[in-house]
């Protein structure tokens, strides 16, 4: 994938990631896409291998909805959901940079 491509993903994966306004305490949401999502949104099959198939999104997943669990209590749930957001960034940098 082409760099401008890959952050075109990344920014489109952060937008899928919000906060859940009735909970009680902060708790990130992450609308997780199907590989038609991908296409539908202009990603070929490369980016869908790429990230659903691979080993390391289950992870990544977990990592982004379990976010709250690993935040200082007095931080805000916009820092929360931000940090939320930044581990995608930081999930695909290391996968699909070279």
């Amino acid at each position: 994938m082409e760099k401008e491509q890959i952050i075109r993903l990344h920014e489109w994966l952060q937008g899928r990631i919000t906060l859940d306004e009735g909970a009680d305490a902060v708790k990130v949401m992450f609308n997780e896409p199907a590989a038609e999502d991908f296409k539908k949104e202009g990603f070929g099959e490369e980016a869908v291998n790429l990230t659903l198939k691979s080993d390391w999104w289950a992870e990544m997943v977990t990592d982004v909805i379990e976010t709250p669990d690993f935040a200082e209590p007095d931080e805000t749930p916009e820092q929360i959901l931000q940090y939320a957001r930044d581990l995608v960034v930081e999930y695909i940098r290391k996968r699909l940079y070279t």
